[in-house]
């Protein structure tokens, strides 16, 4: 059974990786931090005592706020991703790794988009598998919806930042984007050789 059933270049993530190309760090912060409780719902259920991958979105937080430091930080989201580990239902496992990546979305923004591969994943094993393309038509939209919602709203949160948050800097999931195209420009102009 496949861990990830979602990549950068599914077609249904098109639309939420150029929107999320659009976003600053701090708007993909808030909108992998709202939208991973909703994924989370699946390994709640099926393992209601390991609190790791909800103690990793309440540490970042505080991280996000500047009230602790990285390590910290770093240590409650290798614990979350430790709970997917040994996780033994699909769904739930990729339920935790949602998690995970909403959380490191604090450090880096193109975990935010692993809050979107995982979640899908984990909503389609949860899912009859009759109704796989409905689920991921209306969760795909649902993660659109709620990255339109943050896009608009993110700058009326009246909430302290962490300084590393509240330094402008490129989008690093275009930068990878860009990449990626260079990539492939550059093996086409090989082949034609």
């Amino acid at each position: 059974m496949k861990k990830i059933l979602f990549s950068r270049d599914s077609p249904c993530i098109q639309p939420i990786r150029s929107l999320v190309e659009k976003q600053n760090h701090r708007t993909l912060v808030l909108w992998a931090l709202d939208t991973a409780p909703h994924v989370l719902t699946i390994f709640e259920e099926k393992y209601p005592d390991d609190k790791r991958p909800q103690d990793a979105l309440s540490v970042v937080r505080a991280w996000s706020k500047g009230e602790i430091k990285m390590p910290e930080a770093k240590k409650a989201i290798l614990a979350a991703h430790k709970a997917a580990a040994v996780a033994e239902d699909p769904a739930a496992q990729a339920a935790a790794r949602a998690a995970g990546h909403a959380a490191a979305t604090v450090h880096v923004e193109t975990h935010a988009l692993g809050v979107v591969f995982y979640g899908l994943t984990a909503f389609i094993y949860a899912a009859d598998p009759k109704d796989a393309d409905a689920v991921t038509e209306k969760e795909c939209q649902w993660f659109y919806d709620r990255l339109l919602y943050w896009e608009k709203n993110a700058d009326a949160v009246e909430t302290a930042w962490a300084p590393f948050l509240l330094k402008e800097a490129p989008n690093k999931e275009k930068l990878l984007r860009e990449k990626e195209e260079q990539k492939r420009l550059q093996k086409q102009l090989q082949s034609r050789k």
